[in-house]
């Protein structure tokens, strides 16, 4: 019986790269196999072992909200140029929804005690407030949408692609997004 060549330990020098590595894995396992899929397989696809996966994060939860964090940088960057409307920030949200699992599961952080996830969570929140404050920045919106409206409307498609087959979410994330954008925009 062959036994396969381990592979030399780079040591501390590995340890930002295998996390980048272990979060980019997760995104796709979470958007194949949903927010449930074991983590042994997260490793497996990251290229590590289960123990540098437990290294860096030690729960489900806290692999999940790193994936979440890459989600939520990715919004403000969108958000932060000046001619960017609240649609704009809203179609990013839907293409991460449709994609991953993780940012689905995380856009209801009732099952969980993490203050961290509902630090994250604010700035969603907050920074959908900001761009609803700002009449320039509201896009097509009507004039009478809160952001507790559009959080609704993203937790509504959230838990709808929660239960969709991830081939088929991208297509129903698109159908759905655009009956919740007639109610938003009137």
């Amino acid at each position: 019986m062959a036994v396969a060549p381990r592979r030399a330990n780079r040591g501390p020098r590995a340890a930002p790269g295998n996390r980048a590595a272990l979060i980019r894995a997760a995104r796709l396992v979470f958007a194949e196999n949903g927010f449930d899929a074991p983590l042994s397989s997260i490793a497996r696809a990251a290229g590590v072992g289960q123990g540098v996966l437990y290294r860096h994060f030690p729960n489900r939860e806290s692999i999940a909200l790193a994936v979440f964090e890459e989600n939520i940088c990715e919004v403000e960057t969108i958000a932060a140029d000046p001619d960017a409307t609240v649609d704009h920030v809203l179609a990013v949200i839907v293409a991460q929804l449709a994609s991953s699992a993780a940012f689905i599961a995380m856009l209801d952080p009732a099952g969980t005690d993490d203050p961290r996830l509902f630090q994250v969570a604010w700035r969603l929140i907050n920074l959908i407030n900001r761009k609803l404050d700002d009449p320039d920045r509201r896009g097509a919106l009507r004039a009478d949408v809160t952001a507790s409206d559009v959080i609704m409307a993203i937790a509504m498609l959230a838990a709808m692609l929660a239960k969709t087959a991830p081939p088929s979410r991208e297509e129903t994330a698109i159908r759905a997004w655009s009956l919740l954008e007639r109610g938003l925009h009137g």
